[in-house]
């Protein structure tokens, strides 16, 4: 799932490369990927886009007074064109395109979900706190200080790796970086957020600046089609089961959930110990 830098990474890409360019037509293919009706697609026809910005893990187009937010989920992606091969509009219900953008210079980009799973979210609104998941928004994981990032994780009891991936207490967060986080404040994903110590939030602040900032400045600057790839390649736990862990060479573990993992080093996080499945044991904390 795209997390705050590589939708950072996109958002700067496209004022890049779209910015003053006015939209020609939107046409959508996957309508159940529109969350909204009015305006209609239409309504963006002939508007210039004035810029992109993030909201979280959001990505908002700017289009003269409207916005096209997007929530890429899972499994969604922008794919920039410099010029489409075709100009026949799009056919709903074929292959992953959700939606493109034409602009006037022929130039544009498509939205697209690959799987089964078809959460790609697209709002075309006035005001993007009309988006029910900006309006929820907590504060940016990169825009809160010290204190208040531990008031908010201490207001939320749990174990830490859920809070810090819970929207409404801090933005930008997922489950890639939240390990990536985890690993490098060299906390148990498990540890509860109401028994971490000054010290330990403290670390766990500082992670999540360094980790986040590191990963923005590696992604701006990519084109489109090698975020993904850029990821990886800085991802130090997450992915990496059976891998050595590159800090204290322990072989990196994996706690599997219904429909997600994650990943730790128990060298690095858990004192050696591994930890079980969380539907089957006590936890380690």
């Amino acid at each position: 799932m795209p997390e705050l830098p590589e939708v950072e990474a996109l958002a700067v890409y496209l004022r890049e490369r779209a910015a003053g360019r006015r939209v020609d037509r939107i046409e959508v293919a996957a309508i159940n990927a529109l969350k909204t009706y009015d305006p209609s697609p239409s309504a963006a026809a002939g508007r210039a886009v004035t810029g992109a910005s993030r909201h979280g893990k959001h990505l908002d187009v700017e289009l003269d007074g409207l916005h096209l937010v997007v929530h890429l989920a899972r499994a969604g992606w922008l794919h920039y064109r410099e010029r489409f091969t075709s100009a026949a509009p799009l056919k709903p219900g074929k292959g992953p395109i959700a939606l493109r953008v034409r602009l006037d210079d022929g130039s544009g980009f498509d939205l697209t979900e690959a799987g089964t799973q078809k959460k790609l979210a697209i709002h075309l609104v006035g005001d993007p706190a009309q988006v029910p998941g900006v309006a929820k928004l907590g504060p940016d994981a990169l825009d809160v200080d010290a204190a208040t990032f531990a008031d908010r994780l201490r207001a939320r009891r749990g174990q830490v790796k859920g809070v810090l991936t819970d929207q409404q207490v801090l933005a930008g967060i997922g489950n890639a970086y939240s390990d990536e986080i985890l690993h490098a404040a060299r906390l148990s994903p498990f540890a509860r957020t109401d028994r971490l110590t000054e010290e330990q939030l403290a670390a766990l602040y500082a992670a999540t600046r360094r980790v986040l900032t590191d990963a923005v400045t590696r992604s701006v600057g990519q084109r489109a089609a090698e975020l993904k790839g850029e990821k990886r390649s800085g991802l130090v736990v997450h992915g990496r089961t059976g891998l050595p862990c590159p800090v204290c060479g322990e072989s990196v573990r994996e706690v599997s959930f219904a429909d997600s993992s994650l990943q730790y080093c128990p060298g690095c996080q858990t004192g050696g110990k591994p930890l079980a499945d969380r539907r089957l044991s006590k936890l380690i904390r």
